[in-house]
């Protein structure tokens, strides 16, 4: 039985390899950096390839990790970029107002005048708290800040979040004279 691209959930990113002995650098999806070891085996999102973690340990914004039967740093090397799945229903339900980002993905984005803005197509976070990715009908995406002001409601059932924005939420603003 093959388990649908979409009942995966991203967990880690494999990064640089880390030393000769096979460890590379992983970066971690959650709030517990050391979370993606819980589950047992990771898959590729294909599940072409699985990876079990043998040994892991937090270092600044990555965990530094050891999979079984990677033995070296060409072995190690070859993994870079890879990215590690689980099962969705291996994880505990979201409490009250907390989300998988997977859950996310692909839900319509409605303003508060009731118009279609788009679909949420990622969740972001470049240090400064989650961000929503909405790709519109036409044109490129753009982000919305995952807070309550921006995002009052989230419906799952409904595959919709409604989202309040400020009115000039959209215009480039005015540009200062410049000095010359």
């Amino acid at each position: 039985m093959s388990v649908s691209d979409d009942q995966k959930v991203l967990m880690a990113l494999i990064g640089a390899a880390h030393g000769i002995r096979g460890e590379v650098r992983v970066k971690p999806f959650g709030d517990d950096p050391l979370s993606f070891t819980d589950y047992g085996v990771l898959t590729t999102k294909d599940g072409a390839r699985s990876f079990e973690v043998e040994s892991a340990r937090a270092k600044k914004t990555v965990v530094i990790t050891k999979f079984k039967g990677i033995v070296d740093r060409n072995q190690a090397e070859e993994l870079n970029g890879i990215e590690l799945y689980i099962r969705r229903d291996q994880l505990p339900e979201a409490g009250e107002d907390e989300f998988y980002y997977s859950d996310l993905n692909g839900l319509a984005v409605i303003d508060q005048s009731g118009e279609t803005l788009g679909k949420v197509i990622s969740v972001q976070d470049f240090g400064a708290g989650d961000l929503l990715e909405i790709r519109p009908r036409r044109g490129g995406t753009f982000y919305i800040p995952f807070t309550r002001e921006f995002v009052p409601e989230v419906s799952l059932a409904e595959k919709r979040l409604n989202v309040v924005l400020p009115e000039n939420y959209f215009s480039e603003g005015e540009r200062e004279p410049s000095e010359d």
